[in-house]
């Protein structure tokens, strides 16, 4: 199986999590890309959360996973973006949900909030659940804004 292509992001909140995550994705062989942060020093998750965003709208990688304290922050800022669909995963079956019904293509985590292993849990699932399609397709394509 081929593995996706990756961009991870965080703020200074989700960078100890963030740091552990890169570790298990590259000993899992997946190509990733660290958009920072990079340190636990106090940043804004915009400044982090928008280069992200435009790699993954932009076709450069397949998913995204963002992390910032509460993963709300980064959430909302990443789904400003077109095409973009974010979903706020707080366990194993929202990971699993988000991908399968809503075609996610980022996972918010609120790095305070998990433990690593449940983190771990659930961007493995994320990573590896595949959007089904069907009735869900139609509703992920009114999504997006249209001028009416």
């Amino acid at each position: 199986m081929k593995k996706k292509k990756l961009a991870i992001v965080s703020d200074h909140a989700g960078y100890f999590l963030k740091e552990k995550l890169l570790k298990y994705l590259i000993k899992n062989q997946y190509e990733i890309k660290d958009f920072g942060s990079f340190s636990e020093e106090s940043v804004d998750y915009p400044d982090f959360g928008h280069p992200l965003a435009k790699a993954i709208s932009s076709g450069e990688f397949e998913l995204g996973i963002s992390i910032c304290g509460t993963g709300n922050g980064i959430n909302m800022t990443v789904n400003k973006h077109p095409g973009i669909r974010s979903a706020l995963c707080w366990s194993e079956e929202i990971g699993r949900l988000a991908r399968a019904h809503n075609d996610a293509n980022i996972c918010a985590l609120p790095g305070r909030f998990l433990s690593e292993s449940e983190a771990f849990l659930i961007v493995k699932t994320f990573l590896n659940t595949d959007f089904e399609g069907g009735r869900h397709k139609r509703r992920v394509d009114k999504i997006s804004l249209k001028m009416y």
